[in-house]
């Protein structure tokens, strides 16, 4: 990639980034009345639900806290964040360390899942937050929150099963994904522990040794508990954008431990992912795959939503730069042009989340209880980051 070129693609990407998404999300989604972010913004950032996800605070209060560590302490990034840290502390923990995952706007509780990533985005988020403000107990509620995550993973009769584990036991693969995210970026804030190379040692066991199939060319989803591929539809299902994010956190590592036998199964991860997830007819990246070819039935298989295009932008982005492959350079252009032909809205600013296959918009929203303030401006300041590294 020539010179000119990564000029050229840091300028879109800063842009994009600082005169686009940044400011919709600063000017429409933070709630002065009652606190925290509204996640549910039209087109023109106008609130259509006054429910607050507790997910996405976690993400945004992360999103803000970063910028304002590794950009610019801009007084209204920090001012964003402390705003959302707030909303969370006194809205998002139940009496059990658990965390609620929908509240209202007024922060009374509306429903709590069984899955344990609201409490993965406030373990980032809150050690983030700490890195910005030097709040001692924003970073030890981070750190008691991840030793209730680690407790209830490695102990799986403290968290409600999805089946009857008599029946059917299973793991999925993007439990080890969200572990070794949250562990890379806590250890940026707290203390050194041995609990954390721990864990991330696990993980990288459970991504590259098991979920990655080199035989069947495919990064799964589920497996079985014992890693034996199950012959169902779950067990069947790929999803291209989770493999690029998790090869991202897999080459992270490999550049922090200076391993360069970490990159090339994270290679692999997304050669397989761009092969069997890159929609041949219509271009973009495909939600659901069956490994076998069988008929998904997800009804939104065939979508093609923001954050796997998102991922895969700075995936690619970073297997060029970590290989020297030239062939990633050129699905990074590929996937460029598909997705910023289609995504960012230069009218309001912001990234639209749903298109149909053919690329054409499902819905105006900007934001809803599963879209926020994360994957599109993370992924957007990774790859202005990175041009950046790579034009030095």
């Amino acid at each position: 990639m020539k010179r000119d070129r990564l000029l050229e693609l840091r300028e879109v990407y800063r842009r994009e980034l600082f005169d686009s998404v940044i400011p919709f999300w600063l000017k429409h989604s933070l709630d002065y009345q009652h606190g925290g972010q509204f996640n549910s913004l039209d087109r023109d950032g106008s609130v259509f639900d006054s429910d607050k996800s507790m997910w996405l605070q976690g993400r945004a209060l992360w999103m803000f806290a970063k910028l304002t560590n590794e950009v610019e302490r801009r007084p209204e990034w920090l001012a964003a964040a402390r705003h959302i840290y707030a909303f969370i502390m006194r809205c998002g923990f139940d009496h059990d360390g658990r965390m609620f995952f929908a509240v209202t706007a007024d922060g009374r509780p509306l429903r709590k899942r069984r899955y344990l990533f609201t409490e993965t985005f406030a373990i980032i988020g809150l050690a983030e937050f700490a890195r910005a403000t030097g709040d001692a107990d924003a970073l030890q509620r981070a750190i008691d929150t991840y030793r209730l995550v680690v407790d209830r993973l490695r102990n799986p009769g403290r968290l409600e099963p999805k089946v009857f584990p008599q029946t059917r036991r299973a793991k999925a693969h993007n439990v080890s994904m969200i572990m070794l995210a949250t562990t890379q970026e806590l250890r940026l804030a707290a203390p050194p522990d041995p609990l954390y190379p721990e864990v991330i040692d696990e993980a990288l066991d459970q991504i590259l040794n098991n979920f990655l199939d080199e035989e069947a060319e495919a990064v799964f989803e589920v497996l079985g508990a014992n890693n034996e591929r199950l012959d169902s539809v779950d067990g069947r299902r790929l999803t291209p954008g989770h493999a690029l994010e998790s090869a991202a956190f897999v080459l992270h590592e490999a550049s922090e431990r200076q391993d360069d036998s970490l990159i090339s199964p994270a290679l692999k991860m997304i050669d397989y992912s761009l092969a069997r997830g890159w929609d041949a007819e219509y271009g973009g990246l495909l939600y659901f795959v069956d490994v076998e070819g069988k008929p998904p039935t997800r009804l939104e298989w065939d979508m093609k939503l923001w954050w796997p295009h998102a991922e895969a932008l700075y995936a690619l982005l970073l297997a060029y730069h970590c290989s020297g492959d030239r062939k990633y350079s050129r699905w990074f252009e590929r996937m460029h042009e598909w997705t910023f032909a289609r995504f960012p809205d230069p009218e309001y600013g912001g990234w639209y989340g749903y298109l149909r296959r053919d690329g054409g918009l499902s819905t105006p929203l900007k934001g809803g209880m599963w879209k926020g303030f994360f994957h599109t401006p993370r992924a957007l300041w990774l790859c202005w980051k990175l041009l950046g590294e790579m034009l030095a």
